[in-house]
């Protein structure tokens, strides 16, 4: 027989353990040989989370509850360190509360009988921990300090309050004796005039006028690695999340309720499927079916029914912002504006009949992504597939090659299928599989190449032309999808923005350098034999506008008229499919919004500079 003293001695190992095991998730990378960022803040940080977390709930027995996200997180946050290399993101709770039972049971296939194995486990083991908390009264923390602790916690948050208002300096930013001298003339003054504020609009007034903190506090004010912490990070990521969707909301409600009136006029009983791939960081003249010397499009280039446009530009080179240029008729001018009155193509080919699908293998949520979400919530079904990240392992593209083989196949006679590809993002070697590991020396199988670093040139260069290479494939894969259809099929790709790459005596890299390479981008069309027979006309025009001067604001009018959707206040001078095509002026950002056919092509980084004066942004 044991004693009571020996099973509570045993109870409180096995709740300090199962604590203490908890708290060792953020280190669980350094199993693989990669060592956390910041690890000693994060063990700062998860120390004092801990006595927060007693000093506010007292015993193990209360804060235990708040404990229970965390427990059911722990197998999914294992999954994503083991094979992406990141822990649990706003994006992965997106996809946990948007996808449906019985999606998930498909996803997982024979899979889901170890899942619900383990939410028994962990299920078990968090009561086990609870009940175990309930019978050790002596971690209840009774003693006076505990009071002190409490005060000092309340003054602490009144005090980062204080500087989440106010901000925080950047390192650079040191100051200097003489400052220092006149920060206590301006707190002398200030003290006096405190006793002056009456409300808190006053307060509010005279916080904005303080100083920023110096550049040391920024530890406390780290909200993305106090996220990656176990176990109470889960919950800043929760509120992350909602933030998010709220965001995603407020973006949504500027058109909530806008009609295009839309509607098919020729063909509107007849089987369709349209697909529409919007490709990534993908540069024109980087494709051989453009004229590159390597041969990275060896699939696309035998499809005679395929028009690749020589001229098409983007207006910026931001995902964020060139998505939504691409998929309604916002001006390029108005696209650093958050938000857009009117709603995109895919709605229009709702209004006029068609099911709707959006397909990513990219982000759901974040500064970059949600934008694009927006668009993609108007959608009959939305979907993500990629459980990893941008810069590091993450969703090859053809993770989506069965949902789009589904969706073509599901039973509706007229289907849009936009297709959100990861394409050619950085890290370019983590965009293919090794078989497209074809040009070396490459980046492949390299842990966090240094990008910046122009002894890499080669490689990163390599590697881009290898992402390519595979993204034909993955295009040619879906084209033999669509060949083998009936009906009358047709896909448009095009590329959101480019790529600078170091380019001749270029010291640049990725985009957002204002240069041509950025703004050029490949796109094309490909047209099945029904389409052709249906339609010889637009054919006909779509040759004719192969080589013109087009911009991604041209893409919502030649979807829309590529099937005959007809909708009041429509431009079929902007569609690439009719003969009524038009030039309009091409603006990009660079310097403000210059014209990019009255510009100057700088250096080799062929920088785009207006030869007038470019036009002031608004945002």
């Amino acid at each position: 027989m044991h004693s009571p003293a020996r099973h509570q001695r045993l109870g409180l190992i096995y709740l300090t353990a199962s604590y203490f095991l908890i708290s060792c998730l953020p280190f669980f990378s350094a199993l693989q040989g990669r060592a956390p960022e910041h690890s000693w803040r994060l063990l700062g940080y998860e120390l004092v989370s801990w006595l927060v977390l007693w000093a506010v709930f007292q015993a193990p027995r209360w804060f235990h509850w708040a404990l229970l996200p965390a427990f059911f997180a722990i197998p999914v946050e294992i999954y994503l360190r083991l094979f992406y290399g990141q822990s649990i993101s706003t994006h992965h709770l997106g996809i946990i509360t948007e996808t449906s039972p019985k999606e998930a049971a498909e996803f997982l296939g024979n899979a889901i009988y170890l899942l619900i194995g383990l939410i028994v486990l962990i299920s078990l083991w968090w009561w086990s921990c609870w009940r175990v908390a309930k019978s050790q009264p002596q971690l209840a923390w009774r003693h006076g300090s505990r009071w002190f602790v409490i005060a000092l916690i309340a003054l602490s948050s009144l005090a980062w309050c204080y500087g989440r208002a106010v901000g925080v300096s950047s390192a650079s930013a040191s100051g200097s004796g003489s400052a220092e001298t006149s920060t206590a003339e301006v707190d002398e003054e200030d003290s006096l005039q405190f006793i002056q504020i009456r409300n808190w609009e006053e307060a509010q007034a005279w916080i904005e006028q303080q100083a920023a903190l110096p550049a040391w506090a920024s530890v406390f004010y780290d909200e993305e690695n106090f996220s990656h912490t176990w176990p109470l990070g889960i919950w800043v990521r929760a509120v992350d999340f909602i933030q998010e969707r709220n965001y995603l909301a407020s973006l949504s409600e500027k058109n909530r309720d806008f009609v295009f009136h839309a509607q098919q006029t020729i063909d509107h009983d007849q089987a369709q499927t349209i697909i529409l791939v919007l490709g990534e960081s993908s540069r024109y003249d980087r494709w051989g079916l453009n004229g590159y010397e390597r041969d990275t499009t060896p699939h696309l280039k035998q499809e005679s029914h395929l028009v690749s446009f020589t001229d098409m530009v983007t207006a910026v080179a931001a995902t964020r912002l060139s998505v939504p240029l691409i998929m309604t008729r916002k001006p390029a001018t108005q696209s650093l504006k958050p938000g857009f009155s009117e709603k995109s193509l895919i709605s229009a080919y709702k209004e006029a009949g068609f099911y709707t699908y959006w397909l990513s293998n990219q982000m759901s949520f974040g500064q970059f992504d949600t934008p694009s979400s927006v668009i993609a919530k108007e959608a009959d079904q939305t979907s993500f597939f990629n459980l990893g990240g941008f810069t590091n392992g993450s969703s090859l593209d053809e993770i989506l090659l069965p949902a789009i083989e589904k969706a073509a196949n599901d039973g509706h006679k007229k289907k849009l299928i936009v297709i959100h590809s990861l394409g050619n993002h950085w890290n370019y070697s983590h965009r293919y599989p090794k078989e497209y590991d074809r040009w070396k020396p490459s980046l492949f199988g390299i842990v966090k190449p240094a990008y910046t670093n122009l002894k890499n040139k080669e490689a990163l260069n390599n590697s881009y032309d290898n992402s390519i290479l595979y993204t034909d494939w993955f295009l040619g894969q879906i084209i033999e999808q669509l060949k083998k259809r009936a009906e009358s099929t047709a896909l448009f790709y095009v590329s959101d923005h480019g790529q600078t790459l170091y380019d001749g005596s270029c010291n640049l890299a990725f985009h957002g350098h204002n240069t041509q390479y950025e703004f050029h981008i490949p796109a094309f069309v490909w047209y099945s034999n029904v389409y052709a027979q249906r339609y010889p006309e637009k054919i006909a025009a779509l040759r004719q506008n192969q080589n013109r001067a087009l911009s991604t604001e041209n893409v919502f009018h030649s979807m829309l008229d590529m099937v005959n959707i007809r909708y009041p206040d429509e431009h079929l001078e902007r569609s690439v499919f009719s003969p009524l095509w038009r030039y309009s002026t091409r603006y990009v950002d660079s310097y403000g919004w210059s014209n990019y056919d009255d510009a100057t092509l700088k250096g080799d980084c062929r920088e785009v500079i207006d030869n007038g004066s470019p036009l002031v942004q608004e945002k």
